[in-house]
């Protein structure tokens, strides 16, 4: 008999690999809050980090996480079969696949969190730059662009969520 997994156990589980992977929500939070305050004065990296915490509740987000983070560690180890293994150890760069699973997450945000997500794949910022780099130990090619992901997405649910406020007069904390 198959087992049942709960939408909490997957949440605690990315949670977990985030974690060990060194990445936290405020980390996500600091890449959304660069992207947004430009454009929301008043906006703080707590309204942010709500904003993170949201998108990770997203089954398809946390799915996402769990496969990409398990294809970095097995690539770590060296267990992924040839080519595979040497095309994800080194994110070559027309490997796209890394991009593929992250956009697919990003798409129920609309076309702010596309556009982001392409910003911040090209010029990577925050924990996204420290992952992407081949210094050290670990290998990040699908971690980084989730990471992207997930702050592109939390950058665009704060802008909607901001135009709302402004077309409704909703008080802030309703807001976001």
């Amino acid at each position: 008999m198959k087992r049942r997994v709960h939408s909490e156990e997957v949440k605690a589980a990315a949670l977990q690999k985030l974690a060990e992977r060194g990445v936290t929500v405020e980390d996500i939070a600091e890449i959304a809050y660069v992207m947004q305050s430009p454009y929301n004065k008043g906006l703080t990296l707590q309204d942010c980090v709500a904003s993170v915490k949201k998108v990770l509740e997203k089954r398809e987000v946390l799915h996402a996480l769990l496969v990409g983070i398990e294809l970095d560690t097995l690539a770590e180890k060296g267990l992924l079969s040839e080519p595979l293994q040497s095309i994800v150890e080194s994110d070559e760069g027309l490997f796209g696949c890394d991009e593929t699973l992250a956009l697919g997450s990003v798409l129920g945000y609309g076309s702010i969190a596309v556009t982001t997500f392409g910003y911040l794949d090209k010029d990577k910022i925050g924990i996204i730059k420290r992952l992407d780099t081949k210094i050290g130990k670990g290998v990040h090619t699908f971690l980084d662009d989730l990471v992207a992901s997930i702050a592109a997405s939390a950058s665009s649910r704060i802008a909607h969520r901001m135009r709302d406020e402004e077309e409704n007069g909703q008080d802030r904390a309703d807001a976001i």
